[in-house]
């Protein structure tokens, strides 16, 4: 019988053999310790975008020149606002302020003009076609319960003929709605309320406000107003509002 090769290690795996063995066995562990890393200073809330500009929208530089008239500046002041909002809306719903119908946010969305700031604050324009075709709705009813015109009743000294349904139909006419919700009446009774000192809008000329379109943008708030509150009240509050703040003191009945 042929004796055994006798195996042998080389002196490399010797010693690496000897360093293995060397070392205590290893055990899994578990620590109580969060493996988490620390929280960092979280900078604090940042405000809403209506009350200032969006810090990606800025310019690092102004390209064009400052114009060369007084400096124009808005209302910042949520008291003021409050109080034109309780003189425009009045008592529309019962035990409630007018300020109190809509939130922080909209309350100045809806004042806001796409004129102001480029429009980087958001604007109203979606809530003045709201507002807008609600009114226009309201028009159209008040016009349509008015008596019939005098001329209307006797043509070539016959009767027309009459008919329940059809009563103050010829008093919904483009002209007639024209004139009861013409912009300049529409800004005379924002003057009133109070309106035009609280909206923020960026005229052209600031010395020359008419030219640079008050009337239009005061009109243009009333509406977006009512759409703010259809929005987040209903069109009952909404239409109320536009009935008895709005048509009645132009006289609509």
């Amino acid at each position: 019988m042929k004796p055994s090769t006798p195996s042998y290690i080389c002196a490399t795996c010797a010693r690496a053999l000897r360093t293995q063995s060397s070392k205590p066995p290893a055990f899994r562990t578990f620590t109580t310790t969060s493996s988490t890393p620390a929280p960092r200073n979280e900078p604090s809330e940042t405000p809403p975008r209506w009350q200032q500009t969006p810090p990606a929208m800025r310019m690092p530089i102004r390209l064009r020149p400052e114009p060369n008239q007084p400096v124009w500046t808005v209302n910042d002041s949520l008291e003021n606002l409050n109080s034109a909002y309780d003189t425009f809306i009045g008592s529309a719903v019962p035990r409630k302020r007018g300020s109190e119908l809509l939130d922080e946010e909209t309350k100045w969305l809806a004042i806001t003009h796409k004129s102001f700031d480029h429009g980087r604050r958001g604007f109203n324009d979606r809530l003045s076609f709201l507002g807008k075709r609600i009114l226009d709705l309201q028009c159209s009813l008040g016009l349509l319960s008015m008596p019939q015109p005098e001329g209307m009743r006797e043509v070539n000294g016959k009767d027309v003929f009459k008919h329940r349904a059809l009563e103050g139909l010829e008093n919904i006419t483009p002209f007639a709605k024209q004139q009861v919700l013409d912009p300049s009446r529409l800004a005379s009774l924002a003057n009133q309320y109070g309106i035009d000192r609280v909206v923020r809008w960026k005229p052209k000329k600031s010395d020359n406000l008419e030219g640079s379109g008050v009337e239009t943008v005061l009109a243009h708030t009333i509406y977006s107003v009512i759409g703010a509150l259809a929005m987040q009240r209903g069109g009952e509050v909404a239409a109320k509002v536009a009935r008895e703040r709005v048509l009645q003191p132009l006289g609509l009945r």
